[in-house]
C-alpha cells in the first residue's frame, strides 16, 4: 500500500510564508523513483486546480496565479516534494494536495496516480 503525506499547512498573515512537504512511503518494500509530483489545491464548492508540477527530471510548471511566488523542489532520496510558498494572499487559502504519477518500487513499477490527505492552509489579513 502506497502512503502520501502532506505536512506544513496551518495558518498565516496575508504577506507571510509557509512550507508544504509530502512524503511518500510503502507499507511493504521501497520506493526506488517517483514520475511527476504536484501540488493541487481546493476550495469549497470547486474543483481541484492544479499549483505547481516537478517532473523527474526536475522541469518545473506553475499556475499563473502563484508563479513568482511559490516554488516546488523535490529529494528524490528523502521521497518528498515541497511547495515554498512566498507572499501568499487570502485568494491562496485552500485545501492543498499533493499527487505523485507513477512509483517504482521494489515490489515492480506502479502505474497510477496517489493523492495526499491534504493539509489546510489559510491566510487572513
Amino acid at each position: 500500500q502506497v502512503h502520501v503525506v502532506e505536512s506544513g499547512g496551518g495558518l498565516v498573515q496575508a504577506g507571510g510564508s509557509l512550507t508544504l512537504s509530502c512524503t511518500a512511503s510503502l507499507s511493504s518494500g521501497v520506493i526506488f523513483g517517483m514520475g511527476d509530483m504536484s501540488w493541487y489545491r481546493q476550495t469549497p464548492g470547486k474543483q481541484r486546480d492544479k499549483v505547481a508540477m516537478i517532473s523527474s527530471g526536475g522541469d518545473s510548471e506553475y499556475a499563473t496565479s502563484v508563479k513568482g511566488r511559490f516554488a516546488i523542489s523535490r529529494d528524490n532520496a528523502k521521497k518528498t516534494v515541497y511547495l515554498q510558498m512566498n507572499n501568499l494572499k487570502i485568494e491562496d487559502t485552500a485545501v492543498y494536495y499533493c499527487n505523485i504519477d507513477r512509483l517504482v518500487t521494489s515490489r515492480g513499477p506502479l502505474y497510477d496516480s496517489y493523492w495526499g490527505q491534504g493539509t489546510q492552509v489559510t491566510v487572513w489579513s
